[in-house]
């Protein structure tokens, strides 16, 4: 396979905003889409006979501040350039990423529902993991017979099983609220469920926290499991991984009655360097593509544009 892994969240970092993505300079501090950008005043004060002294120019303007106003107008310069770029794109889609080195995150169409399809089996995955936590064991051998096959094959029957085993709709919507995902609505059908891409990198990020409610082994084997999917699967977020990088992945893809047999296509994963600069989490989430084919071209792209423009 192409080179894999895994990553998440941070915190701190200036907002900038423009057209119809959104990017947090923390957690709780989403900016409106539409909000115009506020760039970061930093004043340059000339050295000359009439200047402030050199103590009061420091504390006017100091280096930190002025990296700070320079790197904040590149982010809104980069945003503004990707918003412009994905509405020029033809489909319906919405794409969330999430940088842990920095704790940004950009959001087109965030808040959108989209039908996982087959992505929701990483959700039924962390929910499994955390019922064997909470009895205080590793998982079984009988519950990775079925983890194993559900996310390196998306195999259906196996997660059938495993839903079912676990609780079904009301033991995942518990496991949810744990996971901290509040825009996504479980069914008993799984592969109705419905979802953001907002939600989505929040779920990626949750396995790989040390804060968070997986353990350590939990977080290793949501890791192994996504880190190795099967090779005609590791399309999607893949596609951005370069040279040296490593990348996790789950897709989802099927035909939805109520678009006219017309596709959803999904796919959510990480892209992590060893070197430590990039560690970065995509979520692309589409609907009512003419094909499978079609879904996974549109995926792809979005994803090459957020790294593209974001330059992560």
């Amino acid at each position: 396979m192409r080179s894999k892994r895994v990553w998440i969240i941070a915190a701190a970092a200036v907002v900038a905003i423009g057209g119809g993505g959104l990017v947090v300079a923390g957690p709780d501090t989403d900016v409106p889409a539409d909000s115009t950008p506020v760039p970061v005043a930093a004043t340059i004060l000339a050295a000359s006979p009439a200047a402030p002294s050199t103590a009061a120019a420091s504390a006017a303007v100091t280096p930190p501040q002025a990296a700070a106003s320079t790197a904040a107008t590149d982010r809104a310069t980069r945003v503004k350039n990707l918003n412009a770029a994905l509405k020029a794109v033809k489909g319906d889609f919405a794409v969330a990423v999430l940088d842990r080195r920095t704790g940004q995150r950009y959001v087109y169409r965030g808040a959108v529902t989209y039908d996982t399809a087959s992505i929701v089996k990483v959700q039924i995955l962390a929910c499994m993991l955390l019922r064997a936590q909470d009895a205080g064991r590793a998982p079984t051998s009988a519950e990775m017979k079925l983890a194993r096959p559900m996310i390196r094959l998306s195999d259906n029957n196996a997660t059938t099983s495993l839903y079912q085993r676990l609780g079904g709709r009301t033991a995942v919507t518990r496991c949810n609220k744990r996971l901290g995902l509040t825009q996504t609505v479980v069914n008993s059908r799984w592969g109705l469920t419905r979802t953001t891409a907002a939600d989505q990198v929040v779920l990626l990020s949750e396995l790989v926290d040390t804060r968070g409610p997986l353990s350590a082994g939990s977080r290793k084997t949501a890791f192994t499991l996504m880190n190795t999917v099967d090779r005609a699967q590791d399309w999607g977020v893949p596609v951005v991984a370069r040279t040296g990088e490593t990348f996790t992945v789950k897709n989802g893809w099927d035909t939805r009655t109520a678009d006219g047999g017309l596709w959803a296509v999904n796919t959510i994963g990480r892209i992590t360097a060893k070197n430590g600069r990039v560690d970065v989490s995509v979520a692309v989430l589409t609907r009512r593509n003419r094909n499978m084919g079609s879904g996974v071209t549109l995926v792809e792209k979005v994803a090459k544009l957020t790294r593209r423009h974001l330059a992560y």
